[in-house]
């Protein structure tokens, strides 16, 4: 159970994970449309356009907030469950495809984290998930995540979902870790972010890694990932073939289907 916050929690699964919120008494909880595993029977569920964060500039200011959140990765509604009923209710909300899920407490990251494109699943009512800019172009072209990256602000716990197994690190101000671009989930908003070439010719081709890491420095802390979706889709795309190519029309129907599925999941953020 969470110690920190006022949600109560208890994660579940190894390589396909669940987590399960107990909501006390007019709790609620808010999380991304299609995340829900299953409710008790008094948990009210309620849509909401975006993040539900109000706008000075009123109903249109909300709505264009909410298509600005589409292009974080996430669904331009979020689904808001509340316990109406005076005594603690369940609610079971399930990560989008292998990974982890963890929790994470804003309040000791100085409120602000800064993540990959889809990496929100759920968190506590008031969090607002905006765009994080890029504002170097060789971070936004040859990072990974490309020039938009989703800010979640506010109070209390989030739960940010990752394909593989997830690492956590804590940077002291003058530590340096090169990641994989395609590795990187999320980190303080204190940490810097930049992009650093190979060095060699021989290995940015015949490498594996590409041509340009990711650095991040400190202070601050930084989430990875060990299997992006980038190299899912591909040992998938891959399998494919080679279970494939030699079989009958149907057969070769079947992977094409298949390779325009995983492009299409790759491209959407979520299953």
């Amino acid at each position: 159970m969470s110690a920190t916050s006022a949600l109560e929690y208890k994660i579940y699964g190894n390589d396909l994970q669940y987590v399960e919120v107990a909501l006390k008494p007019m709790q609620e909880v808010m999380a991304e449309q299609g995340a829900m595993m299953y409710v008790d029977k008094n948990i009210t569920v309620d849509a909401i356009l975006g993040d539900g964060s109000s706008s000075k500039f009123g109903a249109i200011g909300r709505f264009f907030n909410a298509i600005k959140r589409t292009f974080t990765g996430e669904s331009m509604f979020s689904s808001v469950y509340q316990n109406p009923a005076n005594h603690v209710q369940n609610v079971a909300l399930a990560a989008p495809s292998p990974g982890e899920i963890v929790p994470i407490n804003l309040d000791e990251q100085g409120g602000t984290i800064i993540c990959q494109k889809g990496a929100y699943l759920a968190g506590e009512r008031g969090q607002k998930i905006q765009l994080a800019f890029q504002k170097r172009v060789r971070v936004g072209f040859f990072g990974g995540e490309g020039f938009i990256m989703q800010k979640i602000s506010g109070k209390g716990t989030v739960f940010i979902h990752a394909s593989g197994t997830l690492k956590q690190v804590a940077l002291a101000p003058d530590d340096v870790l090169k990641i994989d671009t395609g590795c990187l989930v999320g980190m303080s908003s204190t940490v810097r972010y930049d992009i650093q070439y190979t060095g060699k010719l021989k290995t940015s081709f015949f490498g594996g890694e590409g041509m340009f890491y990711a650095t991040v420095s400190g202070p601050g802390n930084v989430w990875m990932q060990s299997l992006p979706m980038s190299r899912l889709s591909r040992a998938i795309v891959g399998a494919a073939v080679a279970g494939r190519s030699k079989g009958s029309v149907w057969g070769k129907l079947y992977l094409v289907g298949i390779v325009l599925f995983v492009i299409f999941t790759f491209l959407a953020g979520r299953p």
